[in-house]
């Protein structure tokens, strides 16, 4: 009875993952279009139709852009907060009333021998909120799309054996690129996003014992690249005394192709 997983799509141009056990499967945001969520599927051999529930973690259409398609084709439950509910409307289209279900920020689900947990991010949406999956004493924490990791966040992921985590962008990159400065102070702001330096600084109050896993997630297209971002975490962790590749190992996501499935 394991819990696996596959950041099936993450960074500005969409985000989706899948989690399941041998009894249930679930996607986390829903970010990229139909077809190309069904794509992403078939790459990793998982049927859409199965799934037990969306669950949606911010209005933003990088992270819903297929939501309402995947609901509409294969009437799947989704989940949500109230504000994101409202916040969705005319954005995902109609999507009946008895697969529109409330996930309270700060609650547990539980859904047979899975119990799913939200949290509260700091981002600029309506009520962004990310989810832990426990399941026979594992523990996944999924945390992107925040401008800040606080104590309270640290002490909802501490000690999950794999985390999927936000390393957005390399502060220079994004400091000398071509956004305009009213999006670049958007990005380094408290509901922005988190940097690949303050990233690894949020790791090493959440590594524990049971942490194996963790994985880059949310790259900005234009601001970051796997190897300066695995290079950058990497560094800061080993100056606090943190090795990769000896308690834990780092992984890349992908905008378009999945990360293999495994187990934790």
């Amino acid at each position: 009875m394991s819990l696996q997983f596959s950041v099936l799509a993450s960074g500005s141009t969409g985000n989706a993952i899948y989690v399941e056990t041998e009894e249930q499967s679930f996607l986390v945001d829903a970010g990229l279009s139909g077809k190309q969520m069904q794509g992403l599927f078939d790459q990793i051999g998982r049927d859409i139709s199965k799934l037990s529930g969306i669950f949606v973690t911010h209005e933003h259409s990088d992270h819903i852009k297929g939501l309402g398609v995947l609901a509409r084709k294969y009437k799947l439950p989704i989940y949500a907060n109230e504000k994101t509910w409202q916040a969705m409307d005319g954005l995902v289209g109609q999507i009946a009333t008895e697969q529109k279900f409330v996930f309270d920020t700060g609650s547990v689900k539980a859904f047979l021998n899975v119990d799913i947990e939200s949290f509260g991010v700091s981002h600029d949406a309506a009520e962004p909120m990310f989810y832990v999956f426990h399941h026979e004493g594992k523990k996944l924490a999924l945390i992107t799309d925040t401008g800040y990791v606080s104590d309270r966040m640290k002490g909802t992921i501490y000690n999950a054996d794999a985390f999927v985590f936000e390393s957005n962008h390399d502060v220079s990159m994004l400091q000398m690129g071509h956004y305009p400065w009213s999006i670049k102070r958007r990005i380094l702001s408290d509901v922005g996003h988190v940097s690949n330096e303050d990233a690894a600084i949020a790791m090493t109050d959440v590594i524990g014992d049971a942490t194996k896993r963790i994985y880059l997630a949310h790259l900005s297209k234009d601001n970051n690249m796997k190897d300066l971002a695995r290079m950058s975490v990497q560094q800061t962790l080993a100056s606090k005394g943190f090795m990769t590749g000896e308690q834990f190992d780092l992984f890349d996501t992908d905008p378009l192709t999945p990360t293999p499935l495994v187990a934790i």
